[in-house]
């Protein structure tokens, strides 16, 4: 690995932070019944079938491949922007850090940011047939992103505009994905645990919520000061020899 490895992992937790923010965690029963066509009541059986369990691993990677293909081509685009701007990096930096930090005050919910605020999500009230349709609604999750999600996202992107080249843009955006959909294709491969684990869960939403925010708020500051360079320096002396 190159010295994008800590921005690498980074996203990966950004990824895992959306998963069990309030936007996605409480509505993946949903997410999956929509997405599958099958009944909540075949999902959530302890021991589902072989039927089950095959129209449930195709429709979701087509939903993750779905989201995932948008993720990708902003983080394509977001890097490939930022290398018209090479000579203003350092100010595109700072503004970025700064927005980035901004994002993380308002996902703690200390300091609720009104512009931040509601739900702009695109709606699909019926969804198209077959597994193409899978692939369609995934594309529509990423398209209508929710508020309280898309800080972290859109700091995702601030990164991948800092980025040497578009390449490095585009893993960063497919790991962000990884951290995401991930978790979400075991859910959905284990809806019964899920539901036990997200009973124990919810009572922490709020906390994870405090995580995130401060999270982004330490990588704005790490941006802002240019010592996430310094630190990915440390970690390939560290990692990948001398």
């Amino acid at each position: 690995m190159e010295s994008s490895n800590i921005t690498f992992i980074g996203a990966f937790i950004a990824g895992l932070l959306s998963f069990l923010s309030p936007c996605v965690l409480p509505l993946i029963p949903s997410y999956v019944t929509y997405i599958t066509g099958l009944s909540f009541a075949d999902l959530q059986a302890e021991h589902p079938s072989h039927k089950v369990r095959q129209q449930t691993i195709f429709h979701s990677l087509l939903f993750i491949a779905g989201f995932t293909t948008v993720f990708v081509l902003l983080g394509a685009s977001a890097t490939y922007i930022g290398t018209f701007l090479q000579e203003q990096m350092g100010l595109v930096r700072k503004v970025g850090a700064v927005l980035i930090f901004i994002f993380g005050v308002h996902v703690t919910g200390l300091i609720p940011i009104g512009m931040l605020l509601g739900e702009k999500r695109v709606t699909i009230h019926r969804k198209p047939v077959g597994y193409l349709g899978s692939f369609l609604v995934g594309l529509a999750f990423a398209a209508g992103w929710t508020p309280c999600i898309g800080p972290i996202l859109a700091s995702i992107l601030m990164v991948a505009a800092t980025e040497d080249t578009v390449y490095h843009g585009i893993a960063l955006l497919l790991i962000y994905s990884l951290g995401l959909g991930l978790p979400f294709f075991l859910a959905s491969l284990a809806m019964h645990q899920f539901l036990v684990f997200f009973n124990r869960f919810k009572k922490y939403i709020r906390v994870f919520e405090i995580v995130t925010g401060v999270f982004l708020m330490i990588v704005g500051v790490l941006i802002f000061t240019n010592y996430l360079t310094v630190l990915t320096r440390y970690a390939n002396i560290l990692f990948g020899g001398r």
